[in-house]
């Protein structure tokens, strides 16, 4: 598959940039009204990116977080996120990725998740599985919440999403979970649901860059991805619950009673 192939190089290339940069060092501006990190590396990551994909497909539509805002509804979608993580990177904790997805039709086609520090690669296409670093990766067989840990997001706003969210991860903990896990990085958190390490992952508010290439990934390891309301997930920014499957109506409860109006 070209496109496949091509979001792999284009991965590639905007992982170099963000290695450069982590390693080197670079200066992070503030939004100071959302608390949310940018950087030259992140609007530099985008346009090599962007430049590798328009090399090949000059006629397919580009949704990225900083910079490219085409029509969610073209026929050929790219959605990338140059650097999810971006508190991770700014900070010097090693656990960020580039994220890049490619829709048709309004479907997810395939999709790569990078982190250029590791070299870890996960990758899924449509029908075909998911895979990481080459080997298949699939979803855990646990059935009860008293047998996994529970990745959770914070979107920026710290009122009520903040205190929905840690309403929702105190009923959590009482259902005897074995823990929460906080690491930063949605893409990396649904694909640490495919791979079996957590049995689910919830976040109140995502934008489609962050989850177009993780939630394919849990879903071709075996997993299930809606709303935390249990809806079918738009490509537009929403809450999200990502699950092995077997605990997705027991966490949704939880999370569907505390999600913000």
């Amino acid at each position: 598959m070209r496109e496949f192939e091509v979001a792999k190089q284009a991965a590639k290339a905007g992982g170099d940039i963000i290695e450069r940069y982590f390693r080197e060092g670079v200066a992070m501006r503030t939004d100071k009204a959302t608390y949310n990190l940018v950087s030259d590396a992140d609007v530099e990551s985008e346009k090599a990116i962007v430049d590798v994909i328009r090399r090949e497909f000059p006629d397919h539509a580009v949704l990225g977080e900083e910079s490219h805002h085409d029509d969610i509804n073209a026929e050929h979608l790219w959605v990338i996120d140059p650097l999810d993580g971006t508190n991770n990177f700014a900070h010097k904790i090693p656990h960020f990725a580039i994220s890049i997805a490619y829709y048709r039709s309004g479907e997810a086609v395939c999709g790569v998740i990078f982190n250029p520090i590791r070299k870890d690669w996960y990758e899924a296409k449509r029908g075909e599985g998911a895979f990481v670093n080459g080997e298949p990766a699939r979803v855990s067989k646990h059935k009860m919440l008293d047998e996994v840990l529970i990745g959770v997001g914070f979107y920026y706003d710290r009122g009520a999403m903040m205190e929905a969210t840690l309403a929702a991860i105190g009923d959590l903990f009482r259902s005897q979970i074995h823990g929460i896990r906080r690491f930063g990085t949605a893409s990396l958190d649904m694909a640490q649901v495919g791979i079996g390490s957590f049995g689910a992952f919830f976040e109140y508010t995502l934008s489609p860059w962050d989850f177009a290439a993780g939630r394919l990934f849990a879903e071709e390891a075996g997993g299930n991805v809606t709303t935390c309301a249990g809806a079918p997930m738009p490509l537009t920014k929403t809450s999200l619950l990502a699950s092995n499957g077997h605990l997705h109506q027991a966490v949704l409860d939880i999370v569907k009673q505390h999600l913000p109006d």
